[in-house]
């Protein structure tokens, strides 16, 4: 499974990006698709994930500004960022679980840089 992660950019506090990440195969039956982010300095952390059957979980610094949703037709899985803040500048990265107890596949991060 190959996954290709965009949309990242350069925006102004309080705006906005969506992120895509697009997998290389059918993301139907995969377990969950997720978002992570690495800050400089700062460890890797969950930003977003959603499960097969649509359930989410979020970071809880981040609940009610970000929103992860998913396209199985277009084997896409999106992060809308609102209100963003300098401390979400980060590489984020999309992830896909194809089953549980299964291999992780991970995209190539795309940057995110909020500024001031």
């Amino acid at each position: 499974v190959q996954l290709q992660a965009s949309g990242g950019g350069l925006v102004q506090v309080g705006g906005s990006l969506r992120l895509s990440c697009l997998a290389s195969e059918s993301i139907s039956r995969f377990y969950s698709l997720g978002w992570y982010r690495l800050a400089p300095g700062r460890q890797r952390e969950l930003v977003a994930r959603i499960t097969r059957d649509g359930s989410t979980d979020y970071a809880d610094s981040l609940k009610g500004r970000f929103t992860i949703s998913r396209d199985n037709a277009k084997n896409t899985a999106s992060l809308q960022m609102n209100s963003l803040i300098p401390e979400d500048t980060a590489v984020y990265y999309c992830n896909a679980i194809t089953y549980l107890g299964g291999s992780t596949y991970w995209g190539q991060g795309t940057l995110v840089t909020v500024s001031s």
